[in-house]
């Protein structure tokens, strides 16, 4: 008796709360929930701003007009056959430039760039270094940490910073004259301006101060046939898909806004030569 009882209280419980608003307030709830499920998903896994769902998209298209190509890599794409890689093209146009991770945050070196920074170098290619920017470290400590483990040389391009997060609850101008004391501290070091790696639409939020134009910028915009970015820019990753020889799985491409000429002279001691 005491457990009909219960149960009878509980059906009535459950009745009250679906009862309590009108369905079509229930209806309105039900696709407003969808929608956001559907933006969120949009937003993270298939837009060409964020992360990518390749299903959609297929394979690595090629921009027009740009003759310069180059990959970014890291540990992701594991040992890689460096003489393959060197008779490599991408459109018909040969591999000319390789730019690696090298450092994340204040403590973590990529497991594979001592190894392909070397490799890069002896086949040939310009090559270059990028930093992970972590928002768990202080600028301060990551730009020496990078400094510490990456031993750029002449002929190299200059160093990458690599931001793509911001703190939530941080201010923007703390956030931008953070990013600026890593900028100016690696530059002291080669008296070259590093070169800012974003995807357009976080620059235009939170790095459109007119400071970092003054910087070489490498833009991320995938799967469209041309640059959004209304600015200056040296560099744009157009695809996360491609396919080379000498490595497996995919890689990301990109072209350099200029000829091979101009690409050589961006590179560190390229300036103190012609003084």
């Amino acid at each position: 008796m005491n457990k009909k009882h219960t149960a009878n209280k509980r059906n009535k419980r459950k009745q009250n709360f679906w009862a309590r608003y009108p369905k079509w307030a229930w209806w309105m709830g039900g696709m407003g929930m969808m929608a956001v499920y559907c933006w969120v998903f949009y937003y993270f896994f298939v837009g060409p701003t964020g992360f990518r769902w390749r299903a959609l998209y297929g394979d690595a298209n090629y921009p027009e007009g740009y003759e310069i190509h180059g990959i970014d890599i890291s540990h992701y794409q594991g040992k890689i056959d460096w003489d393959e890689l060197r008779q490599a093209q991408i459109d018909g146009c040969p591999l000319r430039f390789v730019i690696i991770k090298s450092t994340e945050g204040a403590s973590r070196l990529d497991d594979r760039f001592k190894s392909n920074f070397y490799e890069a170098r002896e086949h040939g290619f310009v090559r270059g270094a990028y930093h992970f920017w972590s928002n768990k470290s202080t600028a301060r400590a990551q730009a020496y940490h990078f400094l510490n483990n990456v031993p750029l040389e002449e002929g190299d391009l200059p160093p990458v910073l690599d931001i793509e997060h911001k703190p939530a609850n941080q201010p923007t101008e703390d956030f931008q004259r953070d990013v600026l004391t890593w900028l100016h501290i690696v530059e002291d070091k080669y008296h070259v301006k590093p070169i800012i790696y974003t995807y357009f639409k976080f620059k235009e939020l939170y790095l459109n101060a007119p400071v970092f134009d003054d910087y070489p910028y490498w833009i991320a915009h995938y799967y469209v046939d041309k640059v959004k970015y209304k600015g200056q820019w040296k560099f744009w990753q157009h695809t996360d898909a491609g396919r080379l020889p000498g490595i497996k799985g995919y890689v990301d491409f990109n072209i350099y806004n200029g000829s091979f000429y101009d690409l050589k002279q961006l590179t560190i001691g390229i300036d103190e030569q012609s003084e």
